[in-house]
């Protein structure tokens, strides 16, 4: 497949504002997350933005970015513009999409989000972790995947929620929000409407389950840090320390 890597920003954050451009150990976080999606080594990669100033900081660095419309509800329909600007005519055929709050993520977990795509019934990749925290377990912050192993530490991902699920003895599953969207997968996302059980839970991906869209999921070593509060900031330096 011919991919590229596509990471959403914009400074609508409440709890940590300005939060792409607030300096994170020598460069802004936005650069930050795309110098993890370059070290996954995967495809081309480019910041979809609403705001020139997080596409100022980007090219100041020698990244990619593309300007979007303001008024996206959601990071699939940022990343479906930016894709039509960049790409009309369809020569990449898969998008990956990495949060732009992500300035920690392992190269090898952006590397995984893509790996079950090589299924041709797979419509998006996703990847999880095994929750080893107990408290993890029961927390609604905490989405869950439910799904049916594979083998290889891939699973077939039959729902997402935020309640402690599948009952009963085993592991449970922490979903990380990135995603590998097979295009023809994202065009088709973008024209439906919002589902009952993604209103419900508010969780998007449910909207592609419950349209028949196949999602796999495969196991990852780490829970990538999202930076949304300034403790989380902190943490991530200290993380990123010495890169």
């Amino acid at each position: 497949m011919n991919p590229v890597i596509l990471i959403p920003a914009r400074l609508a954050a409440t709890r940590l504002p300005d939060k792409p451009l607030l300096d994170l150990n020598g460069a802004p976080m936005i650069v930050q997350v795309l110098r993890r999606a370059l070290e996954a080594d995967l495809a081309p990669v480019y910041v979809a933005t609403d705001t020139p100033a997080i596409a100022e900081a980007v090219e100041a660095a020698g990244g990619k970015a593309v300007m979007t419309r303001a008024d996206h509800p959601s990071g699939s329909d940022r990343i479906f513009e930016a894709l039509q600007v960049i790409d009309p005519d369809g020569r990449f055929d898969a998008v990956i999409n990495v949060q732009g709050d992500l300035p920690t993520v392992a190269a090898d977990t952006i590397r995984a989000t893509f790996a079950p795509l090589a299924d041709p019934d797979v419509a998006i990749g996703t990847p999880v972790a095994i929750i080893r925290r107990e408290e993890e377990r029961t927390a609604s912050s905490v989405v869950k995947m439910v799904g049916t192993p594979l083998g290889g530490g891939r699973h077939r991902a039959l729902y997402f929620t935020r309640a402690t699920a599948p009952w009963g003895e085993g592991p449970l599953y922490h979903h990380i929000g990135l995603y590998a969207w097979r295009r023809s997968a994202l065009d088709r996302f973008v024209t439906l409407p919002p589902s009952p059980l993604e209103t419900r839970e508010k969780l998007e991906q449910l909207r592609a389950i419950e349209a028949g869209m196949r999602i796999d999921a495969m196991e990852v070593d780490e829970v990538p840090l999202g930076v949304d509060t300034p403790e989380d900031l902190e943490r991530a330096r200290e993380m990123l320390a010495g890169r």
